[in-house]
């Protein structure tokens, strides 16, 4: 699974922070993107690849625990997709809304969905459209020393 978190700054979490619903990962890859654009850079964006060797698993709920957990200290927004999905110009928009299967914004629960066809669905770019839409508001407003927005 790909996690990624912007808000939290550049140091990846310790292992021990994904050890989550009685699961502990057999591979965790955390690293900060290359070649952050300058509204980014200043919160910080963290990618975790995370592994289960266990194909049979069923890792929803810890999809979601994993995705309050890097939202938990500071205002964030994060979410999980599918391998690929990743580029800078489409972060939670509607053109990659169907490969995002999770998000979460702090102060907010997370929201995780399996089924392709709801992927698909509008009920789901709603949902993405509101990560966005927080994230948008955290690009632009957010100071990070304080935690607050400008307009706070």
């Amino acid at each position: 699974m790909n996690v990624f978190v912007i808000g939290s700054g550049n140091t990846p979490l310790a292992q021990e922070a994904f050890h989550l619903s009685g699961m502990v990962p057999d591979a965790l890859l955390p690293f900060p993107l290359l070649g952050q654009p300058e509204a980014i850079e200043r919160l910080g964006l963290v990618s975790y690849d995370i592994d289960f060797d266990d194909v049979s698993l069923d890792v929803r709920e810890y999809t979601r625990a994993v995705l309050q957990r890097v939202c938990a200290d500071t205002r964030s927004v994060a979410w999980a997709a599918f391998e690929g999905s990743f580029h800078y110009d489409e972060l939670l928009t509607d053109e990659v809304a169907h490969q995002v299967y999770g998000s979460c914004m702090t102060g907010a629960e997370a929201v995780v969905e399996w089924d392709a066809e709801a992927l698909r669905g509008d009920e789901w770019r709603h949902r993405i459209a509101e990560a966005r839409a927080a994230l948008d508001a955290l690009l632009s407003g957010s100071d990070i020393r304080s935690g607050k927005s400008r307009t706070d």
